[in-house]
């Protein structure tokens, strides 16, 4: 049994006026985040995918147990065979499995059971959470699978963003398929598939608009 081994916190203080201008810098370039759903071929450094990955792993987990798993597809063949994958699921959605309210709340989107962007894009991430551990034949259970690797996956696309990148979350439903197409053990079960890459020229994005603070921000006490 692992034990509790307490050491320093490395922790930098930051001036009260650099803290507001780093969350200021921060929320400005995070507001320029958007789902992108054409992507350029053009060719994506592989260290910026790297780092993002890494600085996911950077996340809170139950127990410390970091149930996630990144596979990054960059293959062409492979790109193509879990495009075809994903586009039969989705057309069985699109076709009879949504209901009218769920396909109503899409429409402002725009999308339909095509998907070419997980070929077009340079790379795509599928993002796997482990419902259990395994040492040997023996199982470990994990705790807060899900909203552990829901952590993780929102540092992920900070980072991505960041490094000048568009991603796309995209979970083709049911998605046991990838578990296949990438040889994953019984452990793992797909969470979300990330394109990432550069904008097509010309992309367009949805019209759409976020809520404001006022309508997701509740205080309770003095603010400081």
């Amino acid at each position: 049994m692992k034990r509790y081994r307490p050491v320093p916190l490395t922790f930098d203080r930051l001036d009260p006026d650099e803290q507001l201008a780093r969350s200021e810098a921060f929320l400005e370039r995070m507001r320029t985040r958007r789902s992108v759903r054409r992507f350029s071929s053009e060719p994506v450094p592989f260290p910026l995918i790297a780092n993002a990955i890494e600085t996911a792993g950077t996340a809170p987990s139950g127990a410390h147990q970091q149930p996630w798993t990144f596979v990054v597809v960059s293959d062409p063949e492979l790109k193509r065979r879990i495009r075809a994958a994903a586009e039969e699921e989705e057309r069985r959605s699109y076709d009879g499995r949504m209901s009218a309210e769920w396909l109503e709340a899409l429409a402002p989107l725009g999308t339909d059971w095509r998907k070419p962007h997980i070929e077009e894009a340079s790379y795509v991430i599928v993002v796997f959470e482990q419902a259990y551990g395994l040492e040997g034949e023996r199982k470990v259970k994990h705790y807060y699978v899900r909203e552990s690797v829901g952590i993780a996956v929102g540092l992920l696309l900070a980072s991505l963003h960041i490094a000048g990148l568009a991603t796309l979350t995209h979970t083709p439903s049911p998605m046991g398929f990838l578990a296949r197409l990438l040889e994953r053990p019984a452990n793992e079960r797909a969470y979300v598939l990330i394109p990432v890459g550069y904008p097509a020229e010309g992309c367009t994005v949805p019209d759409l608009e976020r809520k404001p603070l006022t309508e997701t921000m509740a205080v309770f006490g003095e603010r400081g």
